[in-house]
């Protein structure tokens, strides 16, 4: 089973930025599409955003679009999420996430490993 292993987040003010940068062990990593997932404290897990397995390709969920940017380095095994723009209804434990096949879609339902998730939090 591969392992995620997330770095990168912690407290800031509203209006900075911070980056996740999530690594796979997974030595096929590149065949699959990656995600980003958030948890706030009383609410279901919510899909964020995904890159597709090529890097060509991402999406983003409306809250988050023109503020975070999904990438990837495939010769690192990492994906990135970069915040922007944070706001206090950003503050969750973020989590990243494998497709659930090789060369699979991206849409949230699609993903099916999840991460041991780091918390971002957000001061107003």
């Amino acid at each position: 089973q591969v392992q995620l292993v997330l770095s990168g987040g912690g407290l800031v003010q509203a209006g900075g930025s911070l980056r996740l940068s999530c690594v796979a062990s997974e030595r096929t990593f590149s065949r699959y599409a990656m995600g980003w997932f958030r948890q706030a404290r009383g609410k279901e897990r919510e899909f964020v955003g995904a890159i597709s397995w090529s890097g060509d390709s991402t999406r983003y969920i409306d809250p988050v679009k023109g503020r975070f940017t999904i990438s990837r380095d495939n010769g690192k095994n990492t994906v990135y999420l970069q915040m922007n723009s944070l706001k206090p209804e950003d503050t969750a434990v973020y989590y990243c996430a494998t497709g659930r096949r090789p060369y699979g879609g991206f849409e949230a339902a699609d993903f099916g490993s999840w991460g041991q998730g780091t918390q971002v939090t957000v001061s107003s």
